[in-house]
């Protein structure tokens, strides 16, 4: 199935790593120009090494999103690099987990520093962007963002209540900016990962081991029994569904929230 990514500019944050990385490698698989950011230089130079390995070249840029001015920077960076940006995907930020007794103002204020600001702030600089091209060209294929938020939004967990706050904020601002904007033709859409086998996941398994007593390979199989699925998610398979929803291929669909953890948390 062709995609039609072959060439087209996309901006991803958090692209060093995880899920972001994942989703690098595969725009990039595709054809597509694309340019990755991170506030840690350190996991830029690793990214661009293991993509490299592949045989793919990236645009890097360094940044730290909670600040908008910093936003503004990275976009016109990655449009003076590559092009006008045609596609975003928003994965860069991960909220710290509280005991609920320990929350505070300030942890609420970190955790939408951390998931909220720096998925809004690109994305508001982008939209413009897309919006004004939008109308002076109106055949032009238009732009589509893709936000990697999190099912934490949609289920209250005790210990990441400042978090799922601000990926229920980010939920309602994918909805609502994709209904604005659809009658330019800009698509917006969000995928809500569960637990995918990510650095930050394997971090959690090596604690809990150590915890527990076990070996990490007895804590991942006692957390993927509870999966319907039977297991965690790969980043590869989140990156899989955002190529999709960024492509021509999913051109009516936009405004949607797309649950993938295993059917953890059925939903309807």
């Amino acid at each position: 199935m062709d995609l039609g990514l072959a060439g087209k500019v996309v901006l991803i944050t958090g692209g060093s790593k995880g899920i972001g990385f994942a989703c690098a490698r595969a725009f990039a698989s595709e054809g597509a120009k694309v340019a990755i950011v991170s506030r840690d230089p350190a996991n830029l130079a690793r990214a661009r090494e293991q993509l490299a390995a592949s045989g793919y070249h990236v645009h890097l840029a360094r940044a730290d999103l909670h600040e908008a001015h910093s936003a503004q920077d990275i976009v016109e960076e990655a449009t003076s690099a590559l092009g006008p940006i045609d596609i975003l995907v928003n994965s860069a930020g991960a909220a710290k987990r509280y005991d609920p007794d320990m929350l505070d103002a300030a942890a609420f204020r970190a955790a939408m520093d951390a998931k909220y600001f720096s998925y809004v702030f690109p994305q508001q600089i982008v939209l413009k962007q897309m919006a004004e091209r939008a109308r002076a060209n109106p055949d032009a294929e238009p732009g589509a963002i893709v936000n990697i938020i999190g099912m934490g939004g949609k289920i209250a967990s005790d210990i990441h209540i400042a978090g799922g706050a601000a990926n229920a904020a980010l939920m309602l601002a994918t909805v609502g900016l994709a209904h604005h904007y659809a009658k330019l033709g800009i698509r917006i859409n969000a995928i809500n990962p569960g637990a995918t086998l990510t650095e930050r996941v394997e971090e959690a398994l090596t604690l809990e081991a150590q915890q527990q007593g076990i070996t990490r390979d007895e804590a991942l199989a006692g957390s993927q029994s509870r999966v319907p699925l039977g297991r965690y998610a790969k980043p590869e398979e989140i990156a899989d569904v955002a190529l999709f929803l960024a492509s021509r291929r999913a051109s009516y669909v936009s405004g949607a929230i797309i649950p993938m953890d295993g059917v953890s948390a059925p939903l309807i």
